[in-house]
């Protein structure tokens, strides 16, 4: 079974988060996938962000959806980044991208440009809300669709069937082999994440997880060749 390394936000360890010097660099690293977030901003640009506010990242302040794309521009994301949109990654670099949304409206702006720009193969769609899974998964046919969970019950596997969702993207430090044993029963994949030390790589390889996301390109690297 192929081990999948995703980079978390680019590669966030080394690079502003969610900024295409980040993605960049998660490419040259080699990176399998690369992760993002988006969020909607007051004109409805897909804004590339974790935060629903730009306070943590940036020099401004104040939450996404109160700005305009172009007030969002004005702001430094960090070495003089600026705050991306969606489809300026596409063009920036070429690897597959995971891109988490946070509610239903993000889904159907996302929806609208993966169909728009022919994207279901490249682009795979992940949320921590079943109902933005599931609705992407009804706009976008055919989509891949990831749910995530930092914290869970015994239904996670049951949940992510019922969104429609052939992978789960689950907290490291609360995973078990049980619900990973119980996922690929039922012909889920479990990602990893956040897998940032050789502990964390080992114990993703022992709980014989389908991937991780990382913050640092050397994990790729060495996730080749630990057992």
């Amino acid at each position: 079974m192929s081990f999948l390394t995703l980079g978390h936000r680019g590669v966030m360890g080394v690079e502003p988060e969610n900024t295409l010097r980040s993605f960049v660099r998660a490419e040259e690293a080699g990176m399998d996938a690369i992760e993002l977030d988006l969020h909607l901003s007051k004109d409805g640009a897909l804004a590339v962000m974790h935060d629903a506010v730009v306070d943590r990242t940036t020099d401004g302040t104040g939450p996404i959806a109160g700005k305009t794309l172009a007030e969002l521009r004005e702001l430094d994301a960090g070495k003089g980044e600026r705050i991306p949109v969606f489809e300026e990654v596409l063009d920036a670099v070429k690897a597959p991208l995971q891109a988490e949304i946070k509610d239903v409206a993000a889904a159907r702006a996302l929806a609208e440009v993966i169909l728009a720009r022919d994207l279901v193969g490249r682009v795979e769609v992940s949320s921590f809300h079943d109902e933005a899974v599931t609705e992407i998964a009804r706009l976008v046919p055919g989509v891949r669709t990831v749910l995530i969970a930092s914290r869970w019950s015994g239904d996670i596997v049951e949940r992510a069937k019922a969104a429609g969702a052939p992978t789960l993207a689950l907290n490291i430090r609360r995973l078990t082999l049980e619900v990973v044993e119980q996922a690929h029963a039922e012909s889920v994949k479990v990602l990893g994440w956040v897998v940032n030390t050789q502990d964390h790589l080992r114990l993703a390889r022992a709980l014989n997880l389908d991937g991780a996301t990382t913050d640092f390109p050397e994990i790729r690297r060495t996730g080749r060749f630990t057992a």
